[in-house]
């Protein structure tokens, strides 16, 4: 297979996880007889530094151009004022919007070997396996919004949070397919009891599934709740279907039942997962751009080690590929090598660089066992 991939490096750590996660690819490309070439571009707050936009055309034309995107992180105190006209989130707010990524994926599945890592006690974590579908283009980030005390001096301002029945149907169907991949239950996250757009909701995720996926379990779960419920029974979720706002939050909740924000990759994807015409994808680790630690060479690179994983299943379609760069990084963990946010009494603290080799020789590896 041939494939080109365009990397967005970001701010912060970014370069140093993405520079991991790209030589992952190439090892899988080496072998198991893929070419792979990759375009490097800018995005965020580098791109604002030597291009005044965060999204620069020529990033989105590579991203346009290319089988599939792997981005580091973007932002930084640097660019971190609110009110700033140019921001380095609207880089990626823009790439999510121009590309037609409207549903972003972001798996739970913990390593026992680290359930002692989260601040949860283990038995409580012991099954987790949930995958978060988060609506991505929608909703209170992208409704009509006014910030009054610029324009009118009064002290006012409001954020909307808009829906159409459209795009609440396409990211339903997105998280049904998934469940049923999985363990066919589905639990779709609103505030219907409040929020006039969470009625509509749940009033189109329940008319999908009742009349496409009728083999599936759904329940309704108040946003509130789930906030308890990850943290109480995060083992009783196989797929957790949210809204652009509550999905943001929750995600992140869920990350720490994990222990560490570099533990965990996300894909955001356009189209149904398993159709035959595989998405253009933008790829990611969830954690941020991480200022106090770049360039340090510690940071976690598992988080993108394992994105790029969603990458050569969900955009090129390698589903052998990324299991084999899954099952190295359990490998990996298993044999005790940690980096410092994971790091432990006794155990093998290595930095980046380290921990990407040591998963590069357990893909090579794994494929000699073979």
């Amino acid at each position: 297979m041939k494939a080109r991939i365009t990397v967005l490096p970001g701010d912060g750590v970014g370069p140093e996880v993405t520079a991991e996660a790209v030589n992952i690819l190439e090892a899988v490309g080496q072998i198991y007889g893929h070419k792979f070439q990759f375009d490097q571009a800018l995005l965020g707050g580098c791109a604002i530094d030597q291009t005044g936009q965060p999204l620069p055309l020529e990033t989105l034309g590579l991203c346009q151009a290319g089988d599939a995107v792997l981005l580091g992180a973007v932002g930084g105190p640097r660019w971190s004022d609110p009110t700033a006209a140019v921001r380095p989130e609207q880089g990626l707010l823009g790439l999510r919007k121009q590309l037609g990524l409207f549903a972003n994926l972001r798996p739970v599945k913990l390593t026992p070997s680290l359930l002692h890592c989260s601040t949860i006690k283990p038995e409580v974590l012991a099954g987790v396996d949930l995958l978060v579908v988060r609506e991505l283009t929608g909703g209170i980030y992208f409704g009509p919004r006014l910030e009054s005390e610029a324009v009118t001096g009064r002290g006012e301002a409001f954020d909307t949070m808009l829906y159409h029945r459209q795009e609440i149907e396409r990211v339903a169907r997105v998280a049904a397919e998934a469940a049923q991949a999985r363990r066919r239950s589905l639990a779709s996250v609103d505030k219907a009891n409040v929020l006039a757009s969470s009625r509509l909701w749940r009033q189109v995720v329940t008319g999908v599934i009742e009349s496409e996926y009728p083999e599936l379990s759904l329940e309704h779960v108040l946003v509130d709740a789930m906030a308890m419920h990850l943290i109480r029974r995060p083992a009783a979720f196989d797929v957790v279907l949210a809204g652009n706002l509550f999905g943001d939050i929750i995600t992140d909740e869920a990350s720490m039942l994990a222990g560490s924000l570099g533990l965990l990759p996300s894909a955001s994807v356009g189209k149904d997962l398993n159709r035959l015409d595989l998405p253009r994808g933008l790829y990611e680790p969830i954690h941020g751009s991480a200022p106090d630690i770049a360039g340090q060479g510690i940071a976690n690179p598992l988080a993108a080690i394992l994105s790029a994983a969603m990458l050569l299943r969900h955009s090129l379609g390698l589903d052998a590929e990324a299991g084999a760069v899954e099952a190295a990084v359990a490998a990996v963990l298993d044999q005790g090598l940690r980096t410092i946010d994971i790091g432990e009494l006794n155990a093998s603290v290595v930095g980046s660089a380290a921990m990407g080799e040591a998963v590069c020789n357990a893909v090579t590896e794994g494929r000699r066992g073979h």
